[in-house]
């Protein structure tokens, strides 16, 4: 089981998440602590990241083996989530 760590980033950007999103988003991010690497998550290339998808939305996190620890730090439409 890890523990999910939610940066700053990605609760101000939970902040401004409609609802219907909001409650969307947080089941999903709620079974990473089971499995991290759920089907359809992708490696980022240029990073030690990984993402989800929600309808057009982006959840990117990193994940660290050893402390069994999720950092979550970005949660956007997928417009802005990549700048």
């Amino acid at each position: 089981m890890y523990k999910l760590k939610i940066l700053p980033a990605a609760q101000k950007d939970i902040d401004v998440l409609p609802d219907k999103i909001f409650t969307a988003i947080k089941s999903k991010i709620l079974r990473l602590s089971d499995n991290p690497r759920p089907y359809g998550a992708i490696k980022l290339t240029n990073d030690e990241a990984y993402r989800i998808r929600l309808w057009d939305y982006r959840v990117l996190y990193r994940i660290n083996d050893k402390s069994k620890e999720i950092f979550l730090y970005r949660i956007k439409h997928r417009k802005e989530v990549y700048r």
